[in-house]
């Protein structure tokens, strides 16, 4: 689809009454995740004529739709998940934009929306966090960042199936905490065995809302058996393990090889699984993308074979799992009780350190935004 041959440039209204000092230092105190938002937002419009145009930052508040707007009957729209970090010398970087940027040129194409260029993507963070810098976290704040969440929705009113000639671009951001405010905590999974995030030829590999919603109806069923987050199976054998409903797995074995399920299509490509990766590696770790069958992992579990399991994503960083329950039954992965292994407790540790600057980045993978 077309894009502009200029750049996009953000213009900046600041809003007038912004959320005075002490409820901001408040919030950040103590942000919890995605419940409170920075004073301002990111703006910009694709059109079949003008492609982007009126790059805006101005205040955060509601966003106008008609009842027609094609994203509300169609669900054409995708997003993307990052975190901004403040350094000691109080700086703020986030970590490897440019594969966010990537992503959703990816997730663009295969959901038939306008490509933002990746300046354009990197121009759009720049924007926001300049204006609202003073929402990042504290360095010493323990594990806090802005979180930011750019999306792109098709805001066309029309009822038509087709792409929308239409695309609203998006740049919102949130205070966020340490995923385990009260220290690291295994999860434990459930294994939806009635339900698939994605299937072959569908959506699985795009970063859009509707994975999203199809996870839902898993993870309540694992709520109800006492679980914190269920585990996909492929849709067309239901015997791979594919991905959490919001993270990739990882499973480190007794002969220290380190193996994810490849990407087949069906499961999103996670910035945070191609650093482990390539962390791993640096670890004298064998590497390995492959087919996980469940039986495999049931089997390892029971063996001892299968030492550590962990998932990733943006948010949590790197989760280790406890225990996986299905019906009829259960396996465990601690060992010894303790609640995080060696090799996730330093690919985690190795992680935080880059993305806060705590130790020297010789992969290139921050870039600095303010």
């Amino acid at each position: 689809m077309s894009q502009t041959a200029a750049p996009l440039t953000f213009e900046v209204t600041r809003r007038t009454d912004p959320r005075p000092d002490a409820e901001r230092e408040a919030v950040l105190a103590n942000p919890g995740f995605g419940t409170t938002f920075t004073d301002h937002m990111v703006t910009a419009t694709w059109t079949r004529d003008e492609g982007w145009h009126d790059g805006r930052v101005t205040a955060y508040g509601p966003i106008t739709l008609m009842p027609s707007a094609a994203v509300l009957h169609y669900a054409q729209e995708i997003f993307e998940g990052m975190k901004a970090y403040r350094h000691e010398d109080g700086s703020i970087w986030t970590f490897r934009p440019e594969a966010n940027a990537q992503r959703m040129l990816r997730s663009s194409t295969r959901m038939a929306l306008p490509q933002l260029p990746e300046d354009d993507f990197l121009a759009s963070l720049r924007a926001l966090v300049e204006v609202d810098q003073a929402w990042v976290p504290a360095y010493d704040g323990g594990e806090k960042s802005l979180y930011l969440r750019p999306f792109m929705y098709a805001s066309e009113a029309f009822l038509g199936v087709r792409p929308a000639a239409e695309v609203t671009y998006s740049v919102i951001a949130s205070p966020a905490g340490a995923y385990f405010s009260g220290g690291i905590k295994p999860v434990t999974l459930w294994l939806s065995e009635h339900y698939a995030r994605a299937g072959e030829g569908g959506t699985g590999a795009a970063k859009c809302g509707g994975n999203y919603a199809s996870s839902l109806a898993g993870q309540l069923e694992g709520i109800e058996h006492g679980c914190d987050q269920a585990v996909f199976l492929d849709s067309s054998t239901h015997t791979y393990v594919e991905e959490l409903g919001g993270m990739n797995l990882f499973f480190v074995t007794r002969d220290n090889r380190l193996v994810t399920p490849e990407l087949t299509g069906s499961i999103l490509e996670g910035v945070t699984r191609s650093s482990v990766l390539e962390l791993g590696k640096e670890l004298g770790l064998t590497v390995e993308e492959r087919r996980v069958p469940i039986s495999e992992w049931k089997d390892g579990a029971a063996s001892g074979e299968i030492a550590e399991i962990f998932a990733c994503g943006t948010a949590a960083v790197i989760t280790p799992v406890g225990e996986m329950r299905w019906d009829g039954g259960s396996c465990d992965h601690r060992r010894g009780g303790e609640d995080i292994g060696e090799v996730t407790s330093t690919i985690r540790t190795r992680l935080l350190d880059i993305q806060y600057g705590r130790t020297e980045d010789t992969h290139g993978w921050m870039t600095r935004l303010v």
